[in-house]
C-alpha cells in the first residue's frame, strides 16, 4: 500500500483477469483507518471480478465506426460533386 500526501492508494499488481497488469484503487479518505490486508483482499476481489466487454458490445461499436465511416465517405462524395459542378460547371 502506497501513501501519498491526500490519497492512500493500493495497488493490485496482478489480477486474476487476463486483461489488466494492474489496477490502482484510490482510497476513500474515511476508510484509510481499515487494515491493509482488508483493503488489499477486497481490492484483488473487484479487480478479480472485471472481465472484457461482452461481444455484443464490441460488435455494436464495429457498427457503429463502419457507418459513421460510411457517413464520412458519403458526405465527402457529395460535397466533392457540388464543388466541382460550381466550379466546372
Amino acid at each position: 500500500m502506497l501513501k501519498g500526501v491526500n490519497h492512500q492508494i493500493i495497488e493490485v499488481t496482478k489480477p486474476s483477469c487476463e486483461y489488466f497488469e494492474r489496477v490502482i484503487f484510490f482510497v476513500k479518505p474515511e476508510f484509510s483507518s481499515v487494515s491493509e490486508g482488508t483493503l488489499r483482499e477486497r481490492a484483488s476481489t473487484i479487480a478479480g471480478e472485471v472481465g472484457a466487454p461482452p461481444p455484443s458490445k464490441v460488435r455494436q461499436d464495429k457498427l457503429l465506426l463502419v457507418s459513421r465511416l460510411l457517413c464520412a465517405a458519403i458526405t465527402g462524395a457529395a460535397v466533392t460533386i457540388i464543388v466541382s459542378k460550381l466550379l466546372f460547371g
